[in-house]
């Protein structure tokens, strides 16, 4: 017969032994595992006679129940003390210098979107957003382009696969109009909105990416003229680039969605190899702007001859690259640290009107 007292007196003292919760886990196999020491004589009992089996059966319990007591008590030591261990060997002295990091900066394009969005925020215009997958409709139809028109075609627009149900096919917008449409449809008149955000058309080269950043500008009110318009703009790019004044014009183009429709071109030199606005005989184009079509006020529920409107949009990439004298539209999309850390701006300083845009 096992002596209980002397196999108790054993297994506790090699667990107060134990200096790993590895050797404390060999010491458990042996004791408790299914070949250890105190499971065999849990086994025995059903060999014994009923009463040896209720002389002995409380002894074998009571000691797997204390040496898995003190298992698990020994267990916690050792691992608050491997933890103390760890905490210790991985402490950092905040005294030391730091290492040096990677510093972040906000994309041109970013903060070219910043300042337009402070320079409206304070002419009084809201900044709405929509999605930038759109339906024929809010894309197209509601914008007053024609059936056939060339922008529909799919060397221009990225249009996803077709609805097995309906057959209808989405679009990645092709501009920020279609918020314009919405803002129209969802909210009375008086309108003054801003839409920045991004775009999609098959387009690549210097000045064109696939993806690009658009603002468009939306007025709807009574009695609003291309006075209003001319002003607005032209107000608008002499804060931006940071002028007195700006010398402009606007020359008739067309757009579906706008009549009359113009695109507004600055005065600049080219010559040197820099650009200087206000100055020289040249001209450059920077936006497109008109008064909204008849037609898209009555596709959006708006009674043309009681309200009236302007429009207008431009790409937020191409006024960074003006403004901060970049030369080529593709490496503003390639994720390049170096570039990003020439061309980048500080986090903390947010265009606003009373400090300054840049």
């Amino acid at each position: 017969m096992t002596d209980l007292n002397q196999l108790e007196l054993d297994l506790i003292n090699a667990i107060g032994a134990a200096d790993s919760v590895t050797g404390l886990e060999d010491i458990r196999v042996a004791a408790l595992g299914k070949s250890g020491s105190i499971s065999g004589l849990l086994k025995g009992l059903g060999a014994m006679s009923p009463d040896e089996r209720r002389e002995q059966g409380p002894l074998i319990n009571g000691l797997r129940d204390r040496v898995g007591g003190a298992l698990t008590a020994k267990k916690a030591e050792l691992e608050a003390a491997e933890l103390d261990a760890r905490l210790l060997a991985e402490r950092i002295d905040l005294s030391l210098p730091a290492r040096p990091r990677r510093k972040g900066g906000v994309h041109p394009t970013m903060q070219a979107m910043d300042e337009i969005i402070a320079i409206f925020a304070e002419m009084g215009f809201a900044v709405a957003e929509g999605p930038d997958i759109e339906d024929d409709f809010h894309n197209f139809t509601a914008l007053n382009f024609p059936p056939k028109h060339p922008a529909r075609e799919l060397h221009d627009t990225f249009f996803l696969k077709a609805d097995l149900e309906t057959g209808e096919r989405k679009v990645l917008r092709t501009h920020t109009s279609p918020v314009q449409v919405r803002t129209m449809m969802s909210e009375k008149p008086p309108i003054r909105i801003i839409a920045p955000g991004r775009t999609f058309r098959k387009d690549s080269d210097a000045t064109h990416t696939p993806m690009f950043h658009q603002v468009e500008g939306l007025v709807i009110d009574r009695a609003i003229h291309m006075g209003h318009l001319k002003w607005t703009l032209e107000t608008f790019v002499a804060r931006y680039f940071e002028l007195s004044g700006v010398h402009a014009r606007f020359r008739p183009h067309h757009f579906p969605f706008t009549e009359p429709s113009a695109e507004m071109d600055i005065r600049c030199d080219r010559s040197g190899g820099s650009l200087k606005l206000n100055e020289g005989d040249d001209w450059m184009e920077i936006l497109g702007c008109g008064m909204v079509h008849p037609n898209v006020l009555r596709n959006c529920g708006l009674d043309p001859d009681e309200w009236q409107g302007f429009a207008f949009g431009m790409g937020v990439d191409r006024l960074a690259m003006l403004k901060y004298g970049i030369t080529d539209l593709r490496p503003m999309f390639e994720a390049d640290s170096r570039w990003l850390s020439h061309y980048g701006f500080s986090p903390f300083s947010t265009p606003n009107p009373a400090s300054g845009l840049s």
